[in-house]
């Protein structure tokens, strides 16, 4: 026996380090196979769906189940089994030996065919249907190939086949069809015309037949695979056409594919549209330089028209290859499981298709995490050794080995999920590696909840070392994730270090808001001057609490604090801001003018006031609130403007208290400007003005010049011409006088415009008043006579009456109306 070490070598398939994905898995048939093979070696297997049937040198055939233990043993030969034949069924099995034993039989029925034969016997295949009465047939190999039915009186009656091309040695048969291979090459027979329809002779005829067999395999009832020496040939069996038959037999078969391969092959078989190839290796030592047999390889390809593309390639160790030759080899496969079964005589290595689970584990260890976690969720289904838990939490640790903690952190909100422990697990995990920032944002806030210490704990460390991101969480967390009171000692004691800190004082005041403690966060808010105060005092009434700190609004954003005092008259009034504003008169005056725009009757009491407020702090908006304001005392604003000389705020105090002339003799002596004082007398229309205005402008030419620009309109030009001067020069005196000829050329062209425009209306009017009379008028049985009250329509219509009817719908019998000189 070879070492114990060989033996039990668990390298079944030798894997480049490549990134390629392997394409089967193996397992070594383990159980009763290991027994049987101790003492005896595998010489044949065939392969049920049910079970396996394994023939030895010995001459045994064990029936095993898949996991490879003995259900059944029959000794049938003292000499090598060569093969072992199932029908489809698996209820029929034909077993022939070295020394020409054959037998047939059924593994559930009493049925039972002997023969013993003066050569070995090679091959032996039963019907794929033998199961049923009328397909009793069954094939040999020796010298000939003889078919076997069973006839009358259930005797077995034989007849040949083929023979003369020496041993037959490998026979498949399925449905109609005979495929078998012999010294010169291989035929394939239809069983219903009992004809032959192909011969596909062998390439290599220098490789000896018995060293080096032909493998044959169907893929299908009409597609034959041929591997011999190191060709592949896939074979079509095809209807002939009836024109092309004459004496041809009904069916031909077409190479659809050829190729050669790099080693010797030992069996063939399909997976899918792909080609599993068991290869025989030869190999120099390194050592010896002598040639000497390698492990087999078991190949998935892809056949082409002429070639072939190679999927995938195993080495197997199987025990003792060293003294194998190609011969001892077999590949036996169980269709639609795509199970295949390497035997060679110390060993059966099952081979199969690998699974997600087997996926998922190469994943892994390729350390490619990611792929294997998604593949694991996109069979969850299907999956049985695998958890995504597992994998994600494999994940997660390789992530955090590797340093890509924020990625680990990201990871942990998929994989962990609502699992509490977990993610306590994982936060102290971060916490000994000193990265408990990087899972902090990542850390679940609702549904679900982690305790209050796992937060403390995030909040503490990011205090310690980063204010800003603590604020951050502070902002982002929901306050009832952790106990408020400790995490504002917290802060409070690091203020003591730093008392300025503005980013601190700011998350204090969020916690003492999250606390409610209004008041304290408002003194912050108010001290820091941070925007959101008055949202603060909005969102929670703090109005209470700012009577006494008006004027810090007002001096951090006046617009803001005067709109949200206006708009809360009832919880803090007039009286009180105006009073709190005392001492800052420019702040009153905003608030007061505010009040003002938004009501002129609200702050009457403080019009006074606020005309001494005007004037100091805001003149532009003086003289709109005097023409606004029906409660400022006249005397008191005349006082002031006259005392600050405010000359258009006086000229307009002047003439509301009806001193217009005052008010003009202002305007022409201190502003000297005609057009305002024209605009005055025009707004004014006092012809004693207009007298005043002359008499001041007469000896100005300027003023005369503006005088006979805008006069005309409003006084007639000539009491202004007879008045000036013989020999004064006035400016532009003659586009003056052309203007006032073309006013009152304009104004004649209006007058008749007009004119024409209001007799075109009248004959309009008295066209319509014409029409309107000539109208009729509706009479009926409802309308009355005014004098009798009784109905003007008779009851007969057949009689004649007389009806008289006035344009202001009163109606009257004429009999009824009354004399002339009745009143």
């Amino acid at each position: 026996q070879e070492t114990k070490s060989n033996e039990e070598s668990t390298d079944e398939s030798e894997e480049d380090e490549s990134e390629e994905e392997p394409k089967l898995k193996y397992e070594r048939l383990s159980n009763g196979v290991t027994e049987i093979l101790q003492k005896d070696a595998a010489s044949c297997m065939t392969v049920h769906e049910k079970f396996l049937a394994l023939g030895t040198h010995y001459g045994k055939v064990y029936l095993l189940d898949v996991q490879g233990n003995i259900t059944q043993k029959f000794d049938v030969s003292p000499v090598k089994i060569n093969q072992i034949s199932l029908d489809e069924s698996g209820e029929h099995i034909g077993v022939c030996s070295e020394d020409g034993k054959v037998q047939v039989f059924g593994l559930y029925s009493t049925e039972e065919f002997h023969e013993t034969f003066d050569c070995p016997i090679k091959i032996v295949a039963v019907h794929p249907h033998f199961v049923r009465s009328h397909f009793k047939q069954f094939v040999t190999g020796g010298k000939k190939l003889l078919l076997y039915e069973r006839g009358w009186m259930n005797r077995w009656k034989p007849s040949v086949l083929h023979e003369g091309e020496g041993n037959i040695r490998n026979v498949k048969w399925r449905g109609h069809l005979i495929a078998w291979a012999n010294n010169m090459g291989v035929k394939i027979l239809d069983m219903i015309s009992k004809q032959r329809i192909t011969n596909v002779p062998r390439d290599d005829i220098s490789l000896r037949p018995d060293m080096y067999p032909c493998s044959l395999c169907w893929k299908d009832n009409l597609t034959l695979i041929i591997g011999w020496g190191n060709s592949v040939k896939i074979c079509s069996v095809k209807e002939r056409h009836a024109s092309e038959m004459r004496d041809l037999p009904n069916r031909y078969v077409e190479i659809v594919f050829q190729f050669d391969t790099e080693f010797y092959i030992s069996g063939l078989a399909p997976l899918c549209d792909q080609l599993v190839i068991l290869s025989y290796v030869k190999e120099i030592s390194e050592k010896t330089e002598v040639e000497c047999c390698a492990r087999p390889r078991l190949d998935i390809v892809q056949p082409l028209p002429e070639s072939c593309e190679e999927i995938s390639s195993d080495a197997l160790t199987v025990r003792g290859f060293q003294e194998n030759e190609c011969r001892d080899y077999h590949l036996e496969y169980s269709e639609g499981e795509s199970l295949f079964y390497i035997i060679s005589p110390r060993d059966v290595v099952m081979a199969k298709e690998r699974d997600q689970d087997d996926h998922i584990d190469w994943l892994l260890e390729k350390k490619k995490y990611e792929e294997a976690l998604m593949a694991a969720e996109i069979s969850q289904k299907t999956i049985k050794k695998h958890k995504i838990l597992d994998i994600g939490l494999a994940y997660i640790n390789h992530l955090v080995e590797k340093g890509e903690y924020d990625l680990a952190a990201r990871k942990c909100q998929k994989i962990l999920g609502k699992n509490t422990e977990l993610w306590e697990f994982e936060v102290y995990k971060f916490k000994e590696i000193g990265q408990l920032k990087a899972i902090s944002r990542y850390l679940p806030r609702r549904d679900p909840v982690l305790k209050p210490l796992i937060y403390e704990m995030v909040l503490h460390e990011f205090l310690e070392s980063d204010y800003e991101g603590f604020a951050t969480l502070i902002k982002e967390w929901p306050g009832d994730l952790y106990n408020n009171t400790i995490i504002v000692q917290a802060v409070v004691d690091h203020l003591k270090k730093d008392p300025q800190n503005r980013t601190l004082l700011q998350t204090l005041a969020e916690l003492y808001t999250y606390d409610q403690r209004y008041g304290k966060a408002l003194e912050i808010y108010l001290t820091l001057r941070h925007k959101d105060v008055f949202q603060l005092i909005h969102k929670h009434n703090l109005f209470s609490s700012i009577r006494d700190k008006i004027v810090l609004l007002m001096d951090f954003d006046s617009e803001k604090a005067v709109d949200m005092l206006l708009d809360n008259e009832d919880k803090i009034s007039i009286d009180r801001v105006v009073e709190e504003l005392e001492h800052r008169r420019e702040l009153q005056h905003v608030y007061l003018h505010k009040l003002f725009k938004r009501d002129h009757h609200k702050g009457q009491r403080y019009h006074e006031k606020q005309i001494s407020l005007y004037a100091e702090y805001d003149r532009p908006n003086l003289l709109p609130f005097l023409r606004d304001s029906t409660h400022c005392p006249l005397e008191k604003a005349l006082e002031i403007c006259q005392q600050r000389n405010f000359v258009e705020e006086t000229v307009y105090l002047l003439s509301r208290m009806g001193n217009s002339r005052s008010a003009l003799k202002m305007i022409m002596e201190e502003l000297q400007d005609v057009d305002k004082a024209i605009e005055f007398a025009k707004e004014q229309d006092d012809g004693e003005l207009w007298e005043d205005l002359i008499l001041y402008s007469i000896d100005k030419p300027p003023f005369i010049t503006g005088l006979l620009n805008n006069i005309g309109t409003h006084v007639d030009p000539i009491l202004l011409i007879h008045r000036i001067k013989e020999g004064m020069e006035i400016p532009n005196l003659r586009d003056s006088l052309v203007k006032i000829l073309q006013d009152y050329n304009l104004q004649i062209l209006l007058r008749e415009g007009c004119k024409k425009i209001l007799v075109a209306d009248s004959l309009s009017l008295l066209k319509k008043m014409h029409r309107t009379q000539m109208k009729g008028v509706l009479v009926d049985e409802e309308n009355i006579c005014e004098s009798c009250l009784s109905p003007v329509l008779p009851s007969d219509a057949s009689k004649s009456f007389n009806v008289v009817v006035f344009h202001c719908r009163h109606m009257f019998h004429k009999e009824c109306l009354p004399v002339s000189n009745t009143v």
